[in-house]
């Protein structure tokens, strides 16, 4: 028998907050006139979702040249922060009606917790959520179990009791790896196709449509 669902978890970029257009600008900010390799946005877009520095080190050909380009995104994107994010349309009622019906919510982002704190205080979200698990928070990442296993372990509740709601394959391999529902969500920049790999066909094209049902219970 299922047991009654109790916690929703959420990832934070491309599944709260739309945020991608600051991710890419901090990207090229980051790369510009940079000699060595420098990622597309295919390929930056295919690693949102995992810690900054694992995508950096992609191509950043000495420690000492990562810790630079990370420094170079860092400015752009805290600079510019509260500029060029916002929340996507319906996710604050969205997580009225879920905390409304009794269901505690967690945040596990890769997202360093400072910034993903500013991330839900800029958007109004902050007050939902009792839990925030970000980068310094595990040493292993998503798609790690870890972080989900922190989460849950702050809340409260069992992997059955809960989902997690996330817009890229780290996310839903996350939820897998600890037997937590994951949901897709399609309101950021990763494709049902991307995701068709990592999930078990649930999906939501909008976040306002969690509460027409029970997150995948």
């Amino acid at each position: 028998m299922t047991r009654p669902l109790r916690a929703v978890l959420f990832d934070l970029d491309g599944t709260l907050i739309d945020s991608v257009g600051l991710l890419l600008a901090s990207m090229r900010h980051a790369f510009d006139g940079f000699d060595g390799k420098v990622p597309t946005d295919r390929e930056w877009v295919a690693g949102i979702g995992t810690p900054l520095m694992k995508q950096i080190y992609a191509y950043g050909r000495t420690p000492e040249e990562s810790e630079m380009l990370r420094d170079r995104y860092r400015e752009f994107q805290v600079g510019h922060h509260d500029l060029m994010i916002s929340a996507f349309a319906g996710v604050a009622a969205t997580l009225e009606t879920l905390q409304a019906r009794g269901l505690r919510m967690a945040l596990v982002t890769s997202k360093g917790e400072q910034l993903a704190a500013r991330g839900l205080e800029h958007t109004k979200l902050a007050h939902f959520f009792e839990v925030l698990v970000g980068l310094e928070s595990t040493e292993h990442h998503k798609p790690s179990p870890e972080p989900v296993l922190l989460a849950l372990q702050k809340l409260g509740v069992a992997a059955d009791e809960a989902v997690f709601v996330g817009d890229s394959p780290h996310d839903i391999g996350s939820g897998n790896a600890d037997c937590v529902t994951p949901i897709a969500a399609l309101m950021g920049p990763v494709t049902s196709e991307q995701l068709a790999a990592a999930t078990r066909d649930d999906w939501r094209s909008d976040t306002t449509e969690l509460p027409q049902r029970r997150c995948g219970r």
